[in-house]
């Protein structure tokens, strides 16, 4: 059978695999199978693994976003790699396609985010709210593409939507995120954020990671392709 993701890295203790839009990473409410359980089920059939499998996720993505994701093949690689996260070691770089062109072509967001878990929506503050949680990334214009306008995206933090909801804010929208202001959802109901490219020193082995997702294939994603070479 098929796989639906690609492997882009694997060692004794991480796994690293390209995700395509519409797949959950963790399971939820909606009882879809999520990454983790499509991976463990990788891992059972090539290392010919008897019973339960190991596979602990580190981070996650959005359903509707597309590109890597890292998950642990070790309880020792799910700590130490979670610890990673959680101090801010992990250079991670996006690309999202946004209505609008920044007043700025380069810039740095801060903003205070509150998460409504009822209605899996973040809202995004210019200044410190009741139960907010600080979070701030840093964005470039890189081009063109179509109507949309294409930012190399370096988030310093990991909160829930943090991406979508800081772009939102600034007034650029991702293309098919209608949640967060853009005007039309895209037919397979994908939004153009990419997860590409995620760099650290490795927490085992001690040595200086870079791992990359291919961008996926669609007309404008191929233009992204043609405008950064990747």
């Amino acid at each position: 059978m098929k796989r639906e993701f690609d492997i882009v890295y694997e060692d004794n203790h991480i796994i690293a695999v390209n995700k395509p839009s519409g797949i959950l990473v963790q399971g939820d409410k909606t009882g879809d199978e999520p990454l983790s359980e499509k991976v463990k089920e990788y891992i059972r059939v090539k290392y010919k693994k008897p019973g339960n499998v190991f596979c602990g996720v580190i981070h996650r993505i959005d359903r509707p976003v597309s590109g890597l994701v890292i998950l642990a093949r070790t309880s020792k690689g799910l700590e130490r790699m979670a610890k990673l996260f959680q101090e801010k070691k992990t250079k991670k770089t996006y690309y999202a396609l946004v209505s609008n062109r920044p007043e700025q072509d380069e810039g740095r967001l801060i903003h205070w985010l509150v998460k409504d878990a009822n209605k899996n929506f973040t809202h995004a503050h210019e200044r410190q709210v009741k139960n907010s949680k600080i979070s701030d990334l840093a964005y470039k214009l890189i081009g063109k593409v179509g109507n949309d306008y294409l930012l190399e995206v370096n988030p310093g933090s990991g909160r829930s939507h943090q991406i979508r909801a800081q772009l939102a804010k600034m007034g650029c929208p991702i293309k098919g995120d209608i949640k967060y202001g853009y005007k039309h959802k895209n037919k397979d109901g994908s939004i153009h954020l990419h997860a590409y490219q995620q760099e650290f020193i490795h927490p085992i082995k001690k040595e200086p990671i870079k791992i990359t997702a291919r961008i996926p294939q669609d007309p404008y994603w191929d233009q992204v392709r043609h405008l950064t070479g990747r």
